[in-house]
């Protein structure tokens, strides 16, 4: 008897407030790297109307104007009054990235945090090696549902508001406006995507469009551009600005945190998540770094052949290098023994995190390529993390 279901990803697009701070945060770390490649950063940023801020802990070398960042920011993001020169729509949201009351509540790391962190002794430290930089635990995902080996439904979901942003910026439809979100739902029968079930698309927009036009050219210029035609049916259902008017966005209709789309930003709910968000912190974070190698361990897993599906789970304590735990789990799709599996990732990848910085080489200024639009699967943005580059050494080990 098979087993159907129906499961649901969302994305959402670069202008939304929680996206709007997230990209900020990660401006401030690229813009710290740039500088001194070993500073250390953790930079949380909130917006509401026209009040935005940015607040956390940054140890570094580099002359940083952190208000310049966010005007920048914000006005490469489309919140800038200039956005709508040469079309016939006027620009109607109070967000305005020249006119905008900044906040800067920066300090430095805790020294505590930087002994635990700093690949030295120190008083009572169990090791003089690099320690994780919190305890926690970080999942990577990986399956063969989508050529760049991610599921479905987040993968749909993201490619959506990307051309939506694009749709946008190149003015192919103008009257587009930078906060969205994009949703797929896809049926499963017995673990297989077999048909997108349903597609929902809202999106800010100016105000002298109207909702049936808006509908009309996002059906027709999105979606049946973007997703599968085979996935598309009969049945599937559309929803198109389903409240109507959508022209109060962005963070003049809500208000913004860095770190609140942690989904969006990885497996769309398909893969586990440990909590810990990514933008804003440098690779001494394993929030973030650890979960980029998770990803690279799965994925050429996957790649390898060896598994359908695959989930692999690090867990650190504070200042200590070594992982306290490794769980890798197929879900039944492998086709060598899953202790196998485990035995050649620790001998083909090192967890540690001084070893995931070099081998991942992420003291660079590449983080604001992972911003928007998941932070994997992004085949196209030049993330270490997504190459297949291991797929060889782990067959030296388990074979063709």
């Amino acid at each position: 008897m098979s087993n159907t279901y129906i499961f649901s990803s969302e994305s959402v697009t670069e202008g939304h407030p929680d996206k709007v701070c997230d990209t900020i945060s990660d401006a401030v770390l690229d813009a710290c790297l740039a500088q001194d490649p070993t500073s250390r950063v953790a930079c949380e940023t909130f917006v509401k109307d026209n009040h935005i801020g940015v607040a956390g802990e940054v140890t570094t070398s580099a002359k940083i104007d952190y208000k310049q960042i966010m005007e920048d920011t914000i006005r490469e993001i489309g919140y800038d009054k200039s956005c709508a020169d040469g079309t016939d729509y006027s620009y109607t949201c109070n967000f305005e990235a020249s006119a905008l009351d900044k906040y800067v509540f920066i300090g430095e790391q805790s020294p505590e945090i930087a002994q635990g962190v700093d690949a030295e002794a120190a008083a009572d430290k169990e090791t003089e090696e690099q320690g994780a930089g919190d305890q926690g635990i970080m999942f990577g995902y990986a399956c063969n549902e989508t050529p760049e080996l991610m599921p479905a439904p987040i993968a749909y979901s993201h490619a959506l508001s990307k051309e939506l942003t694009r749709l946008r910026k190149d003015k192919v439809l103008p009257w587009l406006r930078p906060d969205a979100k994009t949703q797929v739902s896809v049926e499963y029968i017995d673990d297989k995507p077999t048909r997108i079930t349903a597609v929902v698309v809202s999106t800010m927009h100016a105000q002298e469009i109207s909702t049936p036009e808006i509908r009309e050219a996002i059906k027709k210029e999105l979606i049946e551009k973007v997703l599968p035609a085979e996935m598309l049916t009969d049945e599937t259902e559309y929803h198109i600005n389903p409240t109507g008017i959508f022209v109060i966005g962005g963070p003049e209709g809500d208000a913004g945190l860095t770190g609140r789309k942690i989904i969006v930003d990885t497996y769309g709910g398909k893969g586990r998540h440990g909590g810990g968000a990514f933008s804003g912190k440098d690779p001494s974070k394993v929030d973030r770094s650890a979960a980029y190698m998770c990803r690279w361990a799965a994925k050429n897993i996957v790649a390898a052949g060896y598994a359908e599906r695959c989930e692999l789970q690090v867990s650190y304590a504070i200042g200590f290098p070594d992982p306290v735990s490794i769980f890798i789990n197929t879900f039944g799709t492998s086709t060598v023994e899953e202790s196998k599996i485990t035995a050649a990732v620790k001998e083909v990848f090192s967890f540690k995190p001084a070893d995931i910085v070099k081998d991942l080489d992420l003291l660079r200024p590449i983080y604001l390529a992972s911003t928007n639009y998941g932070h994997f699967g992004r085949e196209d943005a030049g993330l270490p993390w997504e190459e297949t580059n291991k797929v060889d050494a782990l067959r030296a080990i388990l074979g063709d």
